[in-house]
C-alpha cells in the first residue's frame, strides 16, 4: 500500500460507522428505507441498471454499501472493494438488515488480485467522488480494464473537475477546503468528506485525507487509452439544481 493509501486508509477507518449512523440512521433504519424502493436509491444512474439479475457487478470505492445493497436486492451479485473496515462493518450490517448479501472486500484498489479477479465482471460501478483518492488514473483505470469482461460496461461517476473553479470554497459542501487551479497536478492534504457532521471541537482529531484532482479531459483520456470504448457521457446540475456542472457520469465498454 502507498503512502496516499495509508493515509487515506487512516482517514476513513476513523469513526466512519459512527457518522453512517448519524447521517444515514442504523444499518437496519437504512435498510427499511432501501427496501421500500431499491432502484430509487440509485437515483440518476438506475436507468444503466435494468435487467441485472444474475449479473456480477463490482461497486468499487463502495463505502456504507448504499449502492451495492440495492443492486443486490435487484438480482445482482455485487462484490465491493473499498478500503475501510468501519465501512464494510455497516455494509455488512445493512445487507443482512435488507435480507440479501454482498461479498465486501478491504483492499486498496491498487492491491486488488488481478489474476483472481480478471474478466471477473459484467459491469462496475463507481461513484459518490473517488478519483481523487488515486494519484496515478492511468494504472486505476488499467485495474478497472483488467476486472471487466469483453463487452461488460463500467459506469463511473465522479465530482465534475470544472466545478472548482466555479464554487467559491473547492468542494464546500463535501469539506474540502484547498484552493487549487485547475491544472494542478500536485497532491494535496484535505479535511475527510464527513469531519463537519461532529462538534468542532472533535474536528481536530480528525485524520487528513490525500488528495490528487483531475481535469475533465484527464479523466476522458484515460478512459479512451486505456481501451475502454466510450458510449455516454452525462453532465448533472448541483444537487440544488444549481446552473453549473456538478457532477459527470462516463459509461464506457470494455
Amino acid at each position: 500500500m502507498n503512502e496516499q493509501s495509508t493515509q487515506n486508509k487512516k482517514a476513513w477507518e476513523y469513526r466512519v460507522y459512527e457518522f453512517w449512523n448519524k447521517r444515514d440512521g442504523t444499518p437496519e433504519t437504512k435498510a427499511k428505507i432501501i427496501l421500500e424502493n431499491p432502484e430509487s436509491q440509485l437515483k440518476k444512474h438506475k436507468k444503466y441498471f435494468q435487467n441485472i439479475k444474475g449479473k456480477k457487478i463490482a461497486n468499487l470505492c463502495g463505502s456504507n454499501g448504499r449502492k451495492a445493497v440495492p443492486l443486490a436486492i435487484l438480482g445482482a451479485d455485487v462484490t465491493v472493494y473499498d478500503i475501510s473496515e468501519e465501512n464494510k462493518k455497516y455494509a455488512l450490517e445493512l445487507a443482512e438488515n435488507a435480507n440479501t448479501s454482498i461479498e465486501y472486500i478491504v483492499t486498496d484498489i491498487y492491491d486488488i488480485d488481478l489474476v483472481k479477479y480478471e474478466n471477473s465482471f459484467d459491469m462496475l460501478y463507481l461513484e459518490g467522488g473517488i478519483l481523487h483518492y488515486f494519484n496515478d488514473i492511468n494504472k486505476f483505470m488499467s485495474i478497472l480494464y483488467t476486472l471487466l469482461k469483453e463487452g461488460g460496461e463500467m459506469i463511473l461517476s465522479d465530482f465534475h473537475p470544472l466545478r472548482r473553479c466555479l464554487v467559491k470554497n473547492l468542494l464546500d459542501e463535501s469539506a474540502y477546503q484547498i484552493q487549487l487551479n485547475y491544472f494542478d497536478k500536485e497532491l494535496h492534504n484535505g479535511d475527510i468528506a464527513f469531519k463537519d457532521h461532529f462538534d468542532e471541537n472533535e474536528q481536530k482529531e480528525f485524520p487528513n485525507v490525500s488528495i490528487r484532482l483531475y481535469t475533465l479531459s484527464e479523466i476522458i483520456n484515460s478512459v479512451i487509452t486505456t481501451g475502454f470504448k466510450l458510449k455516454e457521457f452525462d453532465e448533472h446540475r448541483g444537487w440544488g439544481n444549481e446552473n453549473i456542472p456538478w457532477e459527470f457520469t462516463i459509461s464506457a465498454f470494455k
